[in-house]
């Protein structure tokens, strides 16, 4: 049961109606827009969609709290209206946290599953509250600091600043009451028992230097999934697609292959 019902997502769709579809989730505070570098690889390849959670970018902004389940459903009204019913699905963060619900949920319809930079729960419940409330309160820029710190190294803060005040900008554009909902989606959401009822092919990807979803969450991950592999990329934090953009495409295409 959801809390909303499915809410309207904003959504691209890119490449030729014959290629296998591969649905693209953001983290808590991007766009879809996190994934650009990605999108000029995978588009000649696969047809892309990508899309923005609800309460963010342009989809959207129902009041909170929301559910994991209510995000999970709104992607699978949005397949439906598109008439997609097979698809493989690359999610980070909060994303990741969909498509394993995605691929438990409905498993049938998951080809294979890309899980990056994430976890099976998102630990302490009294940090998501606080996050969530300081965003009420005075809006996505009371925390953006701290999440900008979490989703770079301090190698990219210093030597590229201008893909820092890119992020930022996206991040800090974020619908106060989207983000404060998606805080507490993450902060309810309990994946782990879901792992094992995942058949699809499973790359997990990890940031080596991500203190938001550190390796070792991805390693559960990994062991709970049957036939789940991981990746570590060097040199990156939590947006690991965007530090390390070449490590991390090659490692998406080496799992979902090009042929089709």
């Amino acid at each position: 049961m959801t809390t909303n019902g499915p809410v309207a997502l904003h959504h691209l769709l890119e490449g030729s109606e014959d290629a296998s579809v591969l649905v693209m989730a953001n983290s808590l505070g991007a766009t879809l827009n996190m994934w650009d570098e990605q999108a000029r690889a995978l588009q000649d390849h696969f047809r892309l969609l990508r899309y923005d959670h609800r309460g963010h970018g342009g989809s959207s902004v129902p009041p909170g709290p929301y559910r994991l389940d209510d995000l999970g459903c709104d992607v699978l009204a949005l397949l439906d209206r598109l008439e997609i019913q097979v698809f493989s699905f690359c999610g980070l963060s909060i994303g990741g946290m969909v498509g394993m619900w995605l691929a438990s949920e409905v498993p049938e319809r998951v080809e294979r599953l890309v899980l990056c930079c994430t976890s099976p729960r998102f630990a302490p419940p009294d940090a998501w509250d606080s996050r969530a409330a300081a965003v009420r309160a005075d809006g996505v820029d009371a925390v953006a600091d701290a999440v900008l710190e979490r989703w770079f190294t301090p190698v990219l803060h210093e030597s590229h600043p201008e893909v820092v005040e890119w992020a930022g900008r996206m991040l800090r554009d974020t619908p106060a009451e989207g983000y404060a909902g998606c805080c507490e989606a993450i902060r309810d959401a309990d994946l782990n028992d879901r792992l094992g009822a995942i058949r699809a092919p499973t790359l997990v990807i990890a940031g080596a230097d991500d203190p938001a979803a550190p390796v070792e969450q991805a390693e559960a991950i990994r062991d709970g999934i049957p036939g789940a592999r991981l990746v570590v990329i060097p040199q990156a934090a939590h947006l690991a697609n965007v530090e390390q953009p070449e490590d991390f495409t090659r490692a998406m295409l080496d799992h979902l292959g090009t042929e089709r």
